[in-house]
């Protein structure tokens, strides 16, 4: 078994995870914005009403995706944008059968988004966020 330098893990985890939180939520903002600007475009979203259930989190994911990209409040928001991912798989995908096969359900990557922002809401941001820089007072 090879070891690895604890100096190594101690640099890079951090920023690790804050790579783990921007590509996460920059694939996240892509959800909220084609439900609410139509970028990228995907006519199934088009009339989509802002206060429907599709609008509704359509703002959570466009809200939470640009505070989570920037690391600002990253605990909090993660918590919220995991729970609407769980919910988003109970009520958009599990009810099309197969509850225990993401795969045959095609909920694959609400169930991976609601583990991984469960994972943010408890490590946080990481090296390279607002909240960090927010910490160490620059």
């Amino acid at each position: 078994m090879h070891h690895i330098d604890p100096a190594l893990l101690n640099t890079w985890t951090p920023r690790l995870l804050s790579v783990l939180r921007i590509v996460s939520a920059f694939l996240l903002l892509q959800h909220g914005s084609t439900k609410l600007l139509g970028v990228p475009h995907i006519a199934y979203f088009d009339n989509l009403q802002v206060f429907s259930l599709f609008g509704i989190a359509g703002i959570i994911e466009l809200t939470g995706g640009v505070l989570l990209l920037i690391g600002c409040f990253t605990r909090a928001v993660a918590f919220v944008l995991s729970g609407e991912l769980a919910a988003v798989y109970f009520i958009g995908h599990a009810p099309q059968g197969a509850f225990f096969s993401p795969m045959l359900n095609e909920g694959e990557s609400a169930v991976l988004y609601c583990f991984i922002f469960l994972y943010l809401a408890a490590a946080g941001g990481g090296q390279w966020s607002v909240d960090a820089a927010r910490k160490s007072g620059g």
